[in-house]
């Protein structure tokens, strides 16, 4: 499996398949390359690279969990786009991964070639960070995968109607461990103490100004219309403050859409349609 090591010493799991322009693919919080599974192969003319965020899936856990931050995770997306040669690349980001591609606009823009946001802005709703941190960090009370899929399934489904649950399922299998005393995580639980010292810091920055970082950029923005952490206000702001962003909402679907659903494909390849 390929890794490269960072400037403080972590080895990072990423996959690099494919040919064509570079698509880079950042997981959501707690996830990891895999989440990418049900888009790639919608993705052929691309070559397509994923990541494992430090603490996550196959990438090393750190002993200082405070590197569990927006910033040290945009600086190793730079380090990994050095060690493949590449000078720049569009990102297809989910949710933490999103806030990832809007720190890399603000602070290393020639590096980006094209933006694409997965149900995630630039205010993030209460009631998203509240069921976050229902979970965050704690090993599942499920303890097999088919217990696990009925859990999601039953959190899941308001926001989710018509997924059936050999996806849910899948999803379970996908992301946690079997071990004979239960489920383990696929990441480093010590991600909930970042994200509560972080807290405790301060109230959190503002980051429309990351976001219009991605002004002069071809990007999109994809919504799932039952979202609880990219609100459909943030949402109609952000088109308001960037007229040229293209927006889709996927009905049936929560945080997150799975990417393989036809509209936001549809954005997808429009946005890129855009790159010169």
């Amino acid at each position: 499996m390929p890794f490269f090591k960072t400037s403080d010493g972590l080895n990072l799991y990423y996959s690099d398949t494919g040919a064509g322009l570079p698509l880079l693919c950042l997981a959501g919080l707690t996830r990891d390359s895999r989440d990418f599974r049900y888009f790639a192969p919608h993705a052929a003319r691309c070559r397509m690279v994923t990541l494992d965020a430090r603490g996550r899936g196959r990438s090393d856990r750190d002993p200082d969990f405070m590197t569990y931050n927006v910033l040290r995770e945009a600086q190793d997306v730079l380090e990994l786009l050095d060690h493949l040669g590449l000078g720049q690349t569009a990102i297809l980001g989910t949710s933490r991964g999103g806030l990832v591609a809007m720190t890399l606009a603000a602070m290393a823009k020639d590096r980006l070639q094209a933006v694409i946001l997965n149900d995630i802005g630039p205010e993030i709703a209460a009631d998203g960070i509240t069921r976050i941190m229902d979970y965050v960090g704690r090993r599942p009370s499920a303890k097999t995968h088919a217990q696990a899929a009925e859990a999601l399934q039953a959190v899941m489904s308001p926001a989710f109607p018509d997924v059936p649950m050999a996806r849910w399922l899948e999803e379970a299998q996908t992301f946690y461990k079997q071990e004979a005393d239960g489920l383990l995580l696929s990441y480093d639980p010590r991600l909930r103490d970042a994200l509560l010292a972080q807290a405790e810091a301060g109230p959190a920055p503002d980051l429309w100004p990351l976001f219009m970082s991605l002004d002069g950029l071809p990007c999109g923005v994809i919504r799932g219309a039952n979202s609880d952490l990219l609100s459909q206000a943030t949402y109609q702001e952000m088109q308001q403050r960037l007229p040229v962003i293209q927006a889709v909402e996927i009905a049936n679907r929560g945080h997150v859409p799975f990417l393989d659903e036809p509209d936001a494909l549809a954005l997808f390849h429009s946005v890129l349609e855009q790159i010169q």
